[in-house]
């Protein structure tokens, strides 16, 4: 019973230590600061430097699985510790090349790769710690990475110019702030052991016509019908929400915008109010209810954007990027405890590592479809569209799934 009682109150460290942690790997977001500066030093194109992004976020959920792993049999700290080495010293060797295909190497690979070892410790240990407030836990921990851009794109910003730092001293002078900072937070984070529950919580009783949920290995995890349910509403969810961050600045700026950072600031905003308020709201509406009232509310963003057109209304099109911003946070704040739900808490850390794999796939199809139909419309409209569609993509199988779980109990 002591331990008990000290693992509920020690909990809370680990939330935020966590989210310190999620602060600084969230930073890998910032791209659009580096990309330009290092695009400028190599003289090659924004487009042609982005490589090393796009990789960063196609190789994330390798290591979410694997790690994801690693830690449900052994615990986040050497995980983390691990991965802190790589995200940390991968920014910190990039500060050295000289070209394009060692950007890639260290910070699209190395870099991104230990972005998802500790991204997957952070999020599937914390939201064991909290059965009582998954839903908040899932939110806040993923608000703190979605801040990390916010936080460091100014700081970077002025530390890349030529005149100030430049990009090569700012990534070895950041690479070595990350890896201190990660690495000694893997060491005050505890292990959550399986089948944790906190002082004073009783977990609700089934009713009689609920199955209780069981923990389902990955494997077991994917025979399951309402796991592809689930994946795809989450690209659907995702979609929108990468298609904007990936564009919003161009966006702004070919609207005539003259504060296109701000745009990005309030998008940025929404999309961290969306995961805190979301999941803690998720907690008491339902994980399922609060997806659906979300992806309405991106619907009504993203028609509200085609309404207002490459040259509409500014006010239309700001009151778009909010709903859109929101919408896509809730969709990462709620799937952390929306997956150990449905799957169980014990192999979180795989299974919403592989169920993460839907936000990569969204992180490349939605970016492409914007920058390809911009290519040949030469609007943002059609771009639009399709995200809607998507959008209701994912509405309908919310239903489905609403639908699935019923029949199953």
């Amino acid at each position: 019973m002591g331990d008990n009682s000290a693992l509920t109150k020690s909990r809370w460290t680990t939330l935020w230590i966590s989210c310190i942690v999620n602060v600084v790997i969230g930073t890998g977001y910032a791209w659009s600061v580096f990309g330009a500066a290092w695009a400028a030093k190599l003289g090659i194109s924004p487009g042609e430097a982005a490589l090393a992004f796009t990789i960063c976020n196609a190789v994330g959920p390798i290591t979410m699985i694997t790690g994801g792993k690693i830690n449900d049999a052994l615990g986040p700290k050497w995980v983390i510790f691990i991965g802190g080495l790589m995200f940390g010293g991968g920014m910190f060797i990039t500060g050295f090349a000289k070209n394009l295909t060692w950007i890639v190497i260290w910070y699209g690979v190395v870099f991104g790769l230990g972005m998802g070892l500790v991204y997957s410790c952070t999020i599937g240990n914390t939201v064991k710690f909290f059965p009582d407030r998954r839903g908040f836990v899932g939110g806040i921990t993923t608000m703190a990475y979605g801040l990390g851009s916010v936080i460091l794109a100014p700081i970077a910003a002025k530390m890349v110019a030529p005149d100030s730092f430049g990009v090569e001293t700012t990534f070895k002078i950041l690479g070595v702030v990350y890896l201190v900072v990660i690495c000694v937070g893997a060491f005050l984070v505890k292990k959550c052991p399986d089948g944790f529950l906190p002082d004073g919580f009783v977990p609700p009783a089934p009713a009689a016509n609920v199955k209780a949920t069981s923990d389902k290995t990955w494997s077991e995890m994917i025979k399951d019908p309402i796991f592809y349910v689930m994946f795809i509403m989450l690209v659907a969810g995702a979609f929108f929400g990468l298609m904007m961050i990936s564009q919003c600045a161009s966006i702004a700026g070919f609207k005539g915008i003259a504060a296109a950072s701000t745009i990005v600031s309030v998008l940025a905003l929404f999309n961290a109010l969306g995961r805190v308020g979301c999941g803690t709201i998720s907690d008491k509406l339902g994980r399922i209810n609060t997806l659906i009232m979300c992806l309405c509310i991106a619907i009504v963003g993203l028609i509200l954007m085609l309404v207002s057109g490459d040259e509409g209304s500014t006010a239309l099109f700001v009151v778009g990027i909010c709903c859109v911003g929101f919408g896509f946070g809730a969709f990462m704040g709620v799937y952390p405890g929306f997956t150990a739900d449905q799957f169980g808490p014990k192999n979180n850390g795989v299974n919403y590592g592989i169920m993460f794999i839907a936000f990569a796939a969204a992180g490349v199809l939605g970016p492409m479809i914007m920058r390809s139909r911009f290519a040949a419309t030469g609007s943002y409209n059609s771009a639009y569209i399709i995200a809607i569609v998507f959008a209701v993509v994912g509405l309908a199988l919310a239903f489905v799934y609403k639908s699935m779980s019923k029949a199953s109990k």
